[in-house]
């Protein structure tokens, strides 16, 4: 089976290469900007949207009208306008809005498709128009590099190498199934009995963002102190973001390596985290715990990371995980007594009610696997499962 996967590091770029960068990113931007423009003005005159190809070919009258472009590597620009084009694929397709201008110091980044050499010995990589640039080696670059993303964050310039390379079919080595149930108050709770604590980066930083945006309103707009306050809030909000995805990271790699068949619940995000018209403040809080703790990050990551272990990832739907009894299936909204106590109305079987969910989430996700593969749906390259539902699990 074929792999794709990233690597990325923190480039070691001096003040003259990262102002290169700047510029090439720059030039990126412009061109982006000036096609999107194009485009909106013939969509108001009622006229056909040029493609990415048609705008491939006003590029070079582009570099005689404003020479500073020619000084970018030339796949740079025309990966800017790809861009473009699957910005409008995806409003099409209503999986994004609409594409919106790009502003300088935010998201700065550009991709080199060919035309660069990596050092993976020595750590070092080759980037057009710019020659060589060495970058923190943390790992080894596995697989045949095929393009270069660089972009900066926080003053710091970082390069991703996506990479292919040809593996064997894995075969995990567990045959355990469990069933996985996100929560705010739990971050996750597993079919085995097992239960994770959140890690709510965002909330124990709050304080200090809170400190420093109320500095930055009381400056003078895009002045020297208003420019620091808002560097020191992009930091925070950076190691925020780093922390979760190390605490995500960790998770999903335990679970994937420990489950030959992960089952989790098709959350909508979106829809949970949608504001509310009555008591906003409480769902403001509710919402910002729920983006914190990014269920949507989690389940991409168990998704690649169950299949690279020779695993399988299941979504079942939500309804009634946390209503059914898992002794004598009776379904009722009066078993779930409180968000932790479940108590189930036709046999008495009691539990806590996020480990009932997560073993209704099994069960659901087992019961769809067998569906599948007696109609030939499915040909996994997991294990079959062995094991059952530990009975005692249920009273912990």
């Amino acid at each position: 089976m074929w792999r794709r996967q990233g690597f990325q590091f923190e480039l070691m770029t001096n003040s003259q290469q990262s102002r290169h960068l700047r510029q090439f990113a720059g030039s990126c931007r412009f061109v982006y900007n000036k096609a999107l423009a194009i485009n909106t003005q013939r969509y108001e005159k009622k006229e056909k949207r040029l493609g990415y190809a048609e705008l491939c070919a006003l590029l070079p009258s582009w570099k005689r009208e404003h020479p500073f472009l020619s000084e970018a590597p030339a796949q740079t620009l025309q990966q800017a306008l790809k861009n473009l084009e699957r910005a409008y694929s995806n409003f099409f397709e209503k999986r994004a809005d609409f594409p919106k201008f790009k502003k300088k110091g935010q998201r700065e980044s550009f991709r080199i498709p060919q035309g660069f050499r990596l050092d993976n010995p020595n750590g070092r990589v080759e980037v057009p128009k710019m020659g060589w640039m060495r970058y923190r080696k943390s790992q080894d670059v596995l697989g045949e590099a095929k393009n270069l993303t660089l972009r900066e964050s926080c003053g710091k310039w970082y390069v991703s190498v996506q990479t292919e390379r040809e593996v064997r079919t894995p075969q995990h080595p567990s045959t355990s199934a469990v069933g996985v149930d996100w929560g705010v108050v739990n971050f996750l709770t597993l079919s085995n009995g097992e239960v994770l604590d959140p890690c709510q980066p965002l909330k124990k930083f709050l304080p200090k963002l809170a400190k420093w945006q109320r500095r930055m309103v009381r400056k003078k707009k895009f002045s020297k102190n208003w420019r620091k306050a808002k560097a020191r809030i992009t930091q925070l909000h950076t190691k925020v973001a780093n922390i979760r995805k190390d605490f995500l990271h960790k998770v999903s790699n335990d679970i994937s390596k420990n489950h030959v068949v992960v089952v989790i619940e098709d959350l909508q995000v979106k829809s949970m985290s949608r504001s509310a018209t009555k008591k906003v403040a409480q769902k403001s809080g509710l919402n910002r715990a729920i983006l914190d703790a990014s269920p949507f990050e989690l389940r991409r990551q168990l998704e690649y990371k169950t299949q690279w272990q020779g695993g399988l990832l299941v979504r079942v739907a939500p309804q009634n995980t946390s209503r059914k009894c898992p002794e004598c299936g009776y379904i009722a909204a009066e078993n779930r007594k409180s968000q932790a106590q479940f108590v189930c109305g036709g046999c008495g079987f009691s539990a806590h009610a996020d480990f009932v969910g997560a073993v209704n989430i099994r069960e659901a996700g087992l019961a769809s696997l067998a569906c599948s593969s007696s109609s030939g749906e499915v040909s996994p390259s997991w294990q079959e499962p062995t094991e059952g539902i530990p009975v005692s699990a249920w009273n912990q």
